[in-house]
Formats: structure tokens, C-alpha cells, sequence
């Protein structure tokens, strides 16, 4: 979109609840970012760190013209107040581990299971941004949603940041490598889900899985499936399995297929290995939660959780009819995490139990305070889990948990004027922008005014998962340019860089130590590519970055005729080298 300077002050995408919008809801619109990046400045409190009631301050001189570098912090900006959330007060309301009602084994019974039609349909979905695997580990996988971990081969010709295993360019500039155009259907359609493997890029298109080549972007495979995906694991096994959720067939005026089809998929070949669904009662149960923990598929849902065998479909255990609690969800990855709801609207608890994800026996349990109705599981190793606790509904609380014990380490608050991040309430392992890695909660703060004409910008900061408090690091943006946390690369932290109107976005590594920004990508300034970049919200869209190439992709494909401009699903940016 052309924004010929002086453009308008840079707005944040408007946001409809937590995480992506439902199939009925109509996908964000893409808002423009301006400004430009100014010199670094030395860690201090200040955004990030909540402040406390604040002094009036003193008018501010003139600022440089619009598009001149803010070279200097302005010296009438008032000092950072510590305050909530900053060392001397601590953001840690430390809550004893209350002793919760045992959630029971998981139990093979009643439910019957109906291995439908080995069909050759299939859908690869995950969520959003990748979000840092917990456990940090270097391995070569490209988890999206969750970011765990490490790369997928080699790229680039300079060593590594240290920490990571990502390697930085001897020259970080990007060229637009590929587009694949958005598709449309009769009515909006969840695209969500996509994975980057060793052999290919694979991203989930109106009722079909596609595999490209990851620098060609030429189509490798494509599975067709008969109806639109609804969830998909956020992981993929070591041998790049995954599973999903999709319809049988398509809505219609008079029918609703619902997400009652379980498959797990061979990301590298498309094939379908299995497809299963678990009824209740005479009807099959819609799942719109499901993960991989090791080689179990999990499902949950007011209906009950579900799991069975990732390498043969043999189910693990069923949803106990009669029983006062559920699994509404799970978090998968390195450990299997439930997180089970029980008793009724008046009397209820939210438990969240670290399973064995062999049998389902519960290992530990935390019972969440009363007040809070649902819990998103940020990581599972370490344990993570987010939750809109007391009367303020845009106060995202983040709690640390043993996984051995089921005890309380650390509870942090992160108000949403002070804080980015967010988590579906209706998807249990869906939340954008938050990254956990290193004994470190990694969160990105509200945009706020930079230093330029009509510039915004925003850090990067951290907790400690042990303590809950700040850490005291501190990653700038860059005036014009917003961070959002990508994923974990060994101890260093992946980061993307949402650029101001004439500039190319970046990703870039920071240091788990120091905090010091390395470049290892950016994208190009020219209009082409900056539209295509420009409409892929950090917020909404899937955004996966490997082997010095970046991977951006929508979450909704359009309603025909609905698109006033040209969209694309994915775009893909990479180096040279």
C-alpha cells in the first residue's frame, strides 16, 4: 500500500479478543508501520517496566522533521519510575500450590472409536507465530506456533551468533524469493498451519496440505482433503509427523460437518498415516484442540480428551462418560500437558496436569486459582501457562510450574497497556508473540511514540521463570520498527522486526546474556516487497524463520470477491548466501 510521506501516525492492528478470529470472524486488516530506526540506546527501565502514576512532564523540544534519524534520546523525557513489574517491586504474587482434585488416569472405555475411511485427504495446521520451544534445544526442527528450537540445515556463509545455530550472513540482504497467491472460497476459510522440515515448506491452503521447495517455492506434493482444517499440532516429531484436525465435508446452509476427522501426517511425503474419530454417544465429538507430545496425537474438548499412537492410531485413552472433569486441551512438545476443567459454571476449577503421554497418568498438578475459567499452555518444558486473571480481562498472567511437583514458582502479571502477547481462550496451545527459553519469559512491550515524527516503537524484555522478576534486559526496536519474539535458537533469542514504510523488515538474533542484537536478515525496501510484507500482522500471521530465509503466511483465506487489493498466503524472503 503506497503511504507517501507525512503519513499518518502509526496505528496498532485492532484486535477482536485473543488470537486469531474464528471461521465466522473476519481476519485483521493489516496496518501500516512508519518511522525510522534511531541509535541504539544503553538498557534502562522504562517501557517494559509498568510505571508507576507518573509526573507531569515538561513540554518536549522540537522533534527532527519526518524520515531524519533520531540520533539522540530526548533530554526532556522524563526518567523511567520504578514501578509494578520492575525490581524493588516485584511482579511475583506468589500463590501457594492448593492441593486440586485428582484428575484420574485417562481410561479406555465407553467411547467408541471410528477409524473412518483411510481417505488420501489430509491438512497440516498450527498456529500463529512460532513461540519458543521451552526447553531451548538446538535441534533441527522449525515447530511452528511454538518455536521450538534450532534450524533445518545449513545456510549462510559467516559463523553463528554465539549461543545459536543459526548462522549470520556475511550480507544480511534479503530479495523477495516467492509468492503463492491467496486463495478463495464461498466463505472465509482457516488456512492456519505450517511447518518448515529439512525437506520442505508446508503450509495448509483451502482444504489442502501443499509441500514446496523451501527456496523455489515450487510444489513438491499436494493433499487434498474434503473439507477445511480446524487445529493442528503446533509440534512435529524428530521424523517430521504432525497431526490435524478437519471436517469431513464442508459446511452448508443446512448442515454442520463439524471437526470430528483426527490425522496425523508425514510432513516430508503428504500422505496421510491415519485418520480416526472419537464419538459421545452417538455423535462424533468436534476437536478443536490437538497436539504431539513425543509419538502420542492428544485431542481435547468439552466432550472429553482423547489420545492414540502417532505411528499406528492405536488409542491411548478415551473421554470417561459421566466424569465431572475434562481435558479441554493440551500442550505437547518434549511433555504432554492438560489442561482439565471440572465441575460446573458456579463451582469451577481449572487444573493443569503434567501427564505421562504413554497411559495418561498424571505426574503433577497445579489447581489454578477460582476466578480463572480457562488456561493457555504457553510450554510445556518448562511449564508455562497463561491465564486472564482478577477483574481486568486484558491482564494476561503468565504462571510458572514445576513440571515434577505441580508447584507454583512464579506468577507474572503483564497488563496489556505495558505488554504484547496474547493467547486464544478457545485454543489451548495458541498464543502469539510470547517466547519461553532459558529459564526466560521473553514478552514484547506496547508500541509506543519513538523518537521520529509519527513513529512508534517498542523492546523486548524478560522474566525470570524461577522469580518472576525482570530481568533487567532490554532489546530496542529501533525507532519506526516494532520487535516481536519469534522462537529460541539454542540460549539466543529470534526476534522479527516489523519495519516503518521504507524500510525492509529484519530478523534478528539476540543474545541470551548480553542482549545484543544481531542482524541475520532484511528484506527489501521496494514497494513490491514491502506490501506483501506489510500485510502479514506479526500478531495473526504465521511467521517461521530458518536457514537465513523467512517464512510468512496468512491464517484465513478470503471470501471470493471480499478482497479490495491483491493478498498473497505466503511470502518468502531469504539471503543470498
Amino acid at each position: 500500500m503506497t503511504q507517501p510521506p507525512p503519513p499518518p501516525p502509526n496505528q496498532p492492528p485492532q484486535q477482536g479478543g485473543f488470537g486469531p478470529p474464528s471461521p465466522q470472524q473476519q481476519p485483521p486488516q493489516p496496518q501500516p508501520g512508519y518511522g525510522y530506526p534511531q541509535a541504539p540506546q544503553p538498557p534502562q527501565p522504562g517501557y517494559g517496566y509498568p510505571q508507576a502514576a507518573s509526573a507531569p512532564q515538561p513540554p518536549q523540544p522540537p522533534q527532527p522533521g519526518y524520515g531524519y534519524p533520531g540520533a539522540q534520546q530526548n533530554p526532556y523525557a522524563q526518567p523511567a519510575q520504578p514501578g509494578y513489574g520492575y525490581p524493588g517491586q516485584p511482579p511475583t504474587v506468589p500463590m501457594q500450590p492448593q492441593p486440586g482434585q485428582p484428575g484420574g488416569g485417562r481410561n479406555n472405555t465407553v467411547l467408541f472409536i471410528v477409524v473412518a475411511a483411510v481417505v488420501a485427504i489430509a491438512l497440516i495446521v498450527a498456529g500463529g507465530i512460532w513461540y519458543g520451544n521451552s526447553s531451548g534445544d538446538n535441534g533441527k526442527k522449525h515447530d511452528t506456533a511454538s518455536s521450538s528450537g534450532g534450524t533445518g540445515g545449513k545456510n549462510g556463509s559467516g559463523g553463528s551468533a554465539g549461543g545459536g545455530t543459526e548462522k549470520v550472513p556475511a550480507d544480511p540482504s534479503a530479495k523477495l524469493l516467492y509468492q503463492v497467491p491467496m486463495p478463495t472460497a464461498n466463505d472465509i476459510v482457516r488456512t492456519v498451519g505450517s511447518w518448515l522440515t529439512d525437506k520442505a515448506y508446508v503450509k495448509t491452503g483451502v482444504a489442502e496440505v501443499v509441500g514446496y521447495d523451501r527456496v523455489k517455492g515450487t510444489k513438491l506434493w499436494t493433499l487434498k482433503l474434503p473439507g477445511p482444517v480446524c487445529a493442528a499440532s503446533r509440534h512435529a516429531t524428530a521424523d517430521d509427523k504432525t497431526a490435524i484436525t478437519y471436517q469431513p465435508k464442508w459446511d452448508t446452509n443446512k448442515t454442520i460437518a463439524g471437526c470430528s476427522q483426527i490425522a496425523a501426517i508425514d510432513l516430508d511425503s503428504g500422505k496421510m498415516l491415519w485418520t480416526k474419530t472419537v464419538k459421545s454417544g452417538d455423535y462424533p465429538v468436534d476437536y478443536q484442540n490437538v497436539t504431539v507430545a513425543q509419538r502420542t496425537v492428544a485431542v481435547g474438548d468439552t466432550e472429553g480428551g482423547a489420545a492414540f499412537d502417532l505411528d499406528s492410531g492405536k488409542a491411548l485413552w478415551l473421554p470417561k462418560p459421566g466424569d465431572d472433569c475434562y481435558d479441554a486441551g493440551y500442550g505437547g512438545g518434549t511433555k504432554l500437558v492438560a489442561v482439565r476443567n471440572c465441575g460446573d459454571s458456579d463451582n469451577k476449577r481449572v487444573l493443569i496436569q503434567t501427564l505421562d503421554p504413554k497411559t495418561g497418568k498424571v505426574i503433577s498438578e497445579y489447581r489454578m486459582d477460582s476466578g480463572i475459567d480457562y488456561a493457555s499452555v504457553v510450554s510445556t518444558d518448562p511449564l508455562v501457562v497463561a491465564a486472564e486473571a482478577g477483574q481486568d480481562s486484558q491482564a494476561q498472567d503468565y504462571f510458572s510450574i514445576d513440571n515434577k511437583t505441580g508447584k507454583l514458582l512464579a506468577h507474572i502479571s503483564a497488563p496489556s497497556n505495558t505488554y504484547g502477547g496474547r493467547c486464544d481462550s478457545s485454543r489451548t496451545e495458541d498464543c502469539k508473540e510470547v517466547v519461553v527459553g532459558d529459564g526466560k519469559l521473553y514478552l514484547p512491550t506496547d508500541e509506543h511514540d519513538g523518537t521520529g515524527q509519527y513513529s512508534r516503537t517498542n523492546e523486548i524484555v524478560s522474566f525470570d521463570l524461577s522469580t518472576g522478576k525482570p530481568t533487567g534486559q532490554r532489546a530496542e526496536a529501533g525507532d519506526g520498527y516494532t520487535l516481536s519474539p519469534l522462537r529460541m535458537d539454542g540460549s539466543n533469542l529470534l526476534a522479527y522486526k516489523r519495519p516503518p514504510y521504507d524500510k525492509g523488515g529484519q530478523v534478528v538474533s539476540i543474545d541470551g546474556g548480553s542482549f545484543q542484537q544481531t542482524k541475520l536478515l532484511e528484506n527489501p525496501a521496494a514497494k513490491n516487497a514491502h506490501d506483501a510484507e506489510d500485510s502479514m500482522l506479526p500478531d495473526s500471521a504465521e511467521i517461521l524463520f530458518g536457514d537465513g530465509r523467512l517464512y510468512m503466511s496468512d491464517v484465513f483465506a478470503d471470501k471470493k470477491g471480499s478482497a479490495s487489493f491483491s493478498k498473497d498466503l505466503v511470502v518468502v524472503f531469504g539471503t543470498s548466501g
